[in-house]
């Protein structure tokens, strides 16, 4: 069995690497890209990488990068070249957005064009993206794409497109269950069957093929950031639950 060797002439333009599903190649030829910090796993030419804080692009991320509580995990990338990227090996796919509205889980956003605004979703750990231009997400298995209206597991979920924000909705026999509330309060988690994401209205719904969703950082960093609205006394409240939590 031969291995492939490639080089700059063999690989892609802004495609995955032959063969290879969990790692993309970029062609970097003057464009920047906004990339996630650690997505980098090799490159060939003469591509820099800055983080937002201390680019000599300002202008650019004032006008694109509308979420400073991600901002420290994300770098500019800019120059000529191929750049490789990669997500602990995850699938990744390549998506296009034509004057589109896209909100995606922020871990699993891995790099986008430019020309595309990213805002922060009021969603807690995802983002949105607007505009027209190219993006990169990481997936735990390939991406399946549906239509609304239906209901998916919350840890299948990948993102949505050009349709509203989804409500939970949590089973009848569930909510009715006392020992179903004592395990979501003692582990703070339910599977698909107990809690789903209830999509409604026109759009698609992105859905990877695993409820094993891809570790996620900026939750925690969402939810502290809330807490700045809390007084001592909810303060209190929220340390006493969370020991309790982790006695249990």
């Amino acid at each position: 069995m031969g291995i492939e060797i490639h080089n700059p002439a063999t690989l892609p333009a802004n495609d995955n690497v032959p063969g290879n599903d969990y790692a993309f190649c970029v062609e970097m030829a003057g464009q920047p890209w906004f990339t996630s910090k650690g997505a980098m796993i090799a490159y060939y030419g003469n591509i820099n990488f800055e983080p937002l804080g201390r680019t000599s692009m300002t202008a650019i991320v004032a006008a694109r990068f509308s979420s400073p509580l991600y901002a420290d995990d994300w770098v500019l990338a800019q120059g000529q070249g191929k750049l490789i990227l990669g997500d602990r090996g995850f699938n990744i796919n390549s998506y296009d957005l034509d004057d589109g509205n896209l909100t995606i889980r922020a871990a699993n956003l891995l790099a986008f064009e430019t020309s595309l605004d990213l805002k922060q979703s009021i969603v807690p750990g995802f983002l949105t993206l607007l505009g027209t231009g190219k993006f990169l997400a990481s997936s735990n298995g390939p991406v399946m794409f549906a239509e609304p209206p239906l209901r998916i597991d919350p840890q299948a979920l990948v993102g949505w497109a050009d349709c509203p924000s989804p409500s939970h909705h949590f089973d009848a026999d569930w909510m009715q269950s006392f020992l179903g509330a004592v395990r979501g309060s003692m582990f703070g988690a339910n599977t698909g069957e107990e809690r789903q994401s209830d999509f409604t209205g026109a759009g698609t719904v992105l859905i990877q093929s695993s409820e094993k969703v891809v570790h996620d950082g900026h939750l925690l960093k969402h939810i502290e950031s809330e807490t700045v609205a809390l007084g001592q006394n909810s303060l209190r409240a929220l340390h006493a639950s969370i020991g309790a939590r982790l006695q249990n």
